[in-house]
Parts: structure tokens; C-alpha cells; sequence
């Protein structure tokens, strides 16, 4: 199993295969519009503007189950992330990363890639799961981790 067999629905509801990014490095983050990282979706978008040639993405999916810091529906979501940052990587329907209901893609990426100490828990908005070429995990990054910090690790990946 890689970390992208999974289907993810799109913020305008259309389903995704998340295959169609094999053979990319990807960066999945879980993004919120009102928390103190928000501002990451700058990094995040130039991460992606600079890469996205060399076969880089981000996949960002909204998630309220911290702080209830993304209460918007799809709508208010994408009007958001694309009036205040720009955003043009790809945006999912919100998901819970942790609980009962977490999505799929979520608990596969906290079982390959614990935090702290093992934990599998994401402990809040805009942690970063780092995936190679081949679908397997690289790296979990902490939310306070910009995406700056992470730039060197993707180039690393993005190497022939």
C-alpha cells in the first residue's frame, strides 16, 4: 500500500485518486483558515509554484477538529485560501485527521510517520507529512515547521 491509494473528494466535490500524483514527492498538510500557521499557506504556495515543474505538490486538506479553526464549508474554504494567499495546489473537503472518522489517508500517514515520542496523534493544524516518488512516507513535520524548513528535504527528494 502506498501512502497514495486513496480517493479524497476535491473542495468542488469531485472525487479524487490520489494515484494521480505517483511518481510526484508530495507534501499533505492539514490546513486550517483561522489558526496562527495559517499564514504558512504563503510557504506552502511558493513551495509549490517552485517545484511543481520538477514534479512537486501540496495537497492541502482542511480540518476542524483544533481550535473549530475551519468552520467554512468548501466554499468559504477555497474563497479564502484564494483571496487572502493565492492558493492554486490542489484543496480537498474538509476531513477529521484524528478519531473514529479519520480519513484514511490520515490514519495511513500517522502509522508510517509518528510524532513525538511514537505518538500517532497530529496534535494540531498544519502538520506536514512529506511523501517520495514511490508513495512511502519520507517525514512528519510539526506545525510550527514552515514550509521554508522543508524546502531542503523536497529538493533532496526531487533529485533524479
Amino acid at each position: 500500500m502506498s501512502a497514495l491509494g486513496f480517493h479524497a473528494k476535491r473542495l468542488n466535490g469531485d472525487n479524487a485518486d490520489l494515484m494521480e500524483y505517483a511518481g510526484q514527492v508530495v507534501l499533505v498538510v492539514n490546513t486550517a483558515s483561522d489558526c496562527g500557521y495559517t499564514p504558512q499557506y504563503k510557504g506552502l504556495e511558493a513551495l509549490y509554484k517552485e517545484f511543481q515543474a520538477q514534479g512537486f505538490s501540496v495537497l492541502g486538506f482542511p480540518c476542524n477538529q483544533f481550535g473549530q479553526q475551519e468552520p467554512g464549508d468548501a466554499n468559504d474554504i477555497g474563497a479564502f485560501c484564494e483571496k487572502n494567499y493565492g492558493v492554486s495546489f490542489p484543496m480537498f473537503e474538509k476531513v477529521d485527521v484524528n478519531g473514529d472518522n479519520a480519513h484514511p489517508l490520515f490514519q495511513y500517514l500517522k502509522s508510517h510517520a509518528p510524532g513525538v515520542m511514537g505518538t500517532e496523534m497530529i496534535k494540531w493544524n498544519f502538520t506536514k507529512f512529506l511523501i517520495q516518488r514511490d508513495g512511502s512516507v519520507f517525514k512528519r513535520y510539526a506545525p510550527q515547521t514552515t514550509p521554508l524548513e522543508i524546502r531542503e528535504d523536497i529538493l533532496q527528494l526531487l533529485k533524479p
